[in-house]
């Protein structure tokens, strides 16, 4: 049998390492996609929508439905953010809210052209929450959540479902930061700190304190440092299939392969060479280490609630790159 996955993903595109892990699990053999949920995060959602509606029409799966998430965080906002960056420093990377980059804007309903083409196929009907709680209860014990956003949606599921956690398989999610080896900027001096986790950091609260199954954390440290080549892309290109011409127009060269990380690690777990297991949570304090992750070695945790995960560390990276070019060359 094939193994059912809810993806739950901000879909910035076009390509990003938010599609490219999507084309992974859609590849996959053994894996059925039951939908793909999009809440904001790097992006607005509506336009994130629109990025996974088009990319599913090029490589030919609009079987499977794209359902519209969270537009916004439990709590957190972006003149909230503004308010701490005033008080403990900027923050490298702000997803939606990051307009002084370029392609970001202000209005959260604002959906100019794609530069992929625009999507012909419209959206599921009903909320990510309710999509999710409703396959849960459909397929008790059957789906595993995969997660490379926010994780705003889940808290949402979990607040109309809250025997959710019963009828999942596990919850798998890219997120969060622990020791990373790795000159990036942003982990130098907050080593912590994760866009996915801070973004919603009560979300992501709530999601891990809930007694999921099995949890599996796919974090930072994994895969900062893995990043994508144009040589990959090329032997991609040879295949001429749709998802091969596209990746070859707009897959992300030389940029860490974050959710593509977690997405093979969840196909093939054997590709992780180390597997720490940790109890984690994430701090909600309203100082200078909001959002950052939590972790303690078993019989060290506090007892408040904390749950058990277990947390990737390592690599085998030759593997991971070989099963990335034959997916997305199939």
């Amino acid at each position: 049998m094939r193994r059912k996955v809810i993806i739950d993903q901000d879909t910035l595109g076009p390509a990003t390492s938010n599609l490219q892990s999507i084309a992974l699990l859609l590849q996959s053999p053994d894996t059925e996609v039951l939908g793909v949920c999009v809440p904001t995060g790097d992006h607005w959602r509506d336009q994130q929508v629109r990025h996974a509606l088009r990319f599913l029409e090029i490589i030919g799966r609009t079987d499977i439905p794209v359902v519209p998430g969270a537009e916004h965080p439990l709590v957190n906002t972006a003149a909230s953010t503004t308010d701490w960056e005033k008080r403990h420093g900027k923050l490298i990377y702000k997803g939606a809210w990051d307009l002084a980059r370029p392609g970001k804007w202000a209005d959260p309903r604002h959906t100019p052209d794609l530069p992929e083409g625009n999507p012909s196929t419209a959206p599921a009907t009903e909320s990510a929450a309710t999509f999710i709680v409703r396959l849960a209860r459909a397929h008790p014990g059957e789906i595993t959540l995969w997660c490379a956003g926010p994780l705003t949606d889940i808290a949402l599921a979990l607040s109309l479902e809250p025997t959710l956690p019963a009828l999942i398989r596990e919850l798998h999610f890219m997120g969060g930061a622990f020791n990373p080896h790795t000159e990036a900027r942003e982990f130098r001096h907050h080593p912590r700190r994760e866009f996915n986790i801070r973004f919603d950091a009560e979300a992501a609260h709530a999601v891990l304190r809930a007694p999921w199954a099995r949890v599996t954390c796919s974090p930072i440290d994994i895969s900062q440092d893995v990043k994508s080549t144009p040589e990959m892309f090329a032997e991609i290109a040879r295949a001429d299939t749709p998802l091969a011409r596209y990746l070859d127009r707009f897959g992300q060269r030389a940029r860490p392969m974050w959710d593509e990380v977690a997405a093979a690690t969840w196909l093939d777990e054997s590709l992780v060479t180390r597997l720490d297991d940790y109890f984690i949570d994430v701090n909600l304090a309203p100082g200078a280490n909001y959002g950052d992750m939590l972790s303690w070695d078993p019989g060290w945790e506090p007892g408040l609630g904390e749950r058990r995960a277990r947390v990737q560390k390592r690599l085998a990276e030759s593997r991971f790159r070989e099963m990335f070019v034959a997916l997305c060359s199939r």
